[in-house]
């Protein structure tokens, strides 16, 4: 579970997201699945990117920072590995999905 603040609002919003470790980070991608809009929520990092993540039990306050270049390809390859619905969703639309590593703070 992601909770970012809302953009507009500045209340809280909670989503579910997959999910990828890298190391200490934790990696997400704003597909939505393939639409030409954005999720809310990386629009809402985008914002402000302190947020939180639950994972099971765990509860962690991260910093998101979106990721470019070769650390991206290398993260997008990794989520894909995970679920291959990211190469689909690719597909779909021209946007180029946000990527977002989180890191504990």
């Amino acid at each position: 579970m992601l909770t970012t603040l809302g953009r507009r609002s500045g209340e809280p919003r909670r989503t579910t997201v997959l999910y990828a470790r890298d190391g200490d980070r934790i990696v997400v991608i704003g597909s939505n699945t393939g639409s030409e809009r954005p999720p809310a929520w990386a629009l809402n990092l985008l914002a402000t990117p302190e947020a939180e993540v639950q994972i099971g039990r765990q509860q962690l306050r991260v910093r998101a920072t979106e990721v470019i270049g070769a650390d991206r390809s290398r993260l997008w390859k990794l989520m894909a590995e995970k679920y291959g619905g990211f190469d689909i969703y690719a597909t779909r639309t021209q946007r180029e999905f946000k990527v977002f590593a989180l890191a504990p703070l």
